[in-house]
């Protein structure tokens, strides 16, 4: 039987309640378009590449991966998902630490 708690607050859910929210985030590299210019064109670009290469190289897969996209998904209770649509960035609560779910 699958286990659910939620990631706020850790109360069991569909314990009390018949409903669960999940909560999905997604956070992304945005990159607006950009300008080429002809000055653009001409310049040697193969010192940038080497630093980029050399620096993505240093840098373990998930870090590498996370900082192009990565995909967050939490459970909570009513009460909590009512919380959370009133400020989902807690900005006007203290730091709320998060349960780790396995779900």
């Amino acid at each position: 039987m699958i286990h659910y708690t939620c990631d706020l607050c850790g109360c069991v859910l569909l314990e009390d309640d018949d409903v669960r929210y999940r909560v999905r985030i997604e956070v992304y590299a945005a990159y607006d378009a950009m300008e080429v210019t002809a000055e653009d064109l001409d310049e040697d670009h193969e010192e940038k590449i080497d630093a980029l290469c050399r620096q993505i190289s240093e840098m373990e897969e998930d870090e590498l991966t996370d900082s192009v996209y990565k995909e967050i998904e939490f459970d909570l209770c009513p009460p909590c998902q009512k919380r959370y649509i009133k400020d989902p960035l807690f900005k006007k609560r203290p730091r709320i630490r998060f349960n780790d779910s396995e779900n």
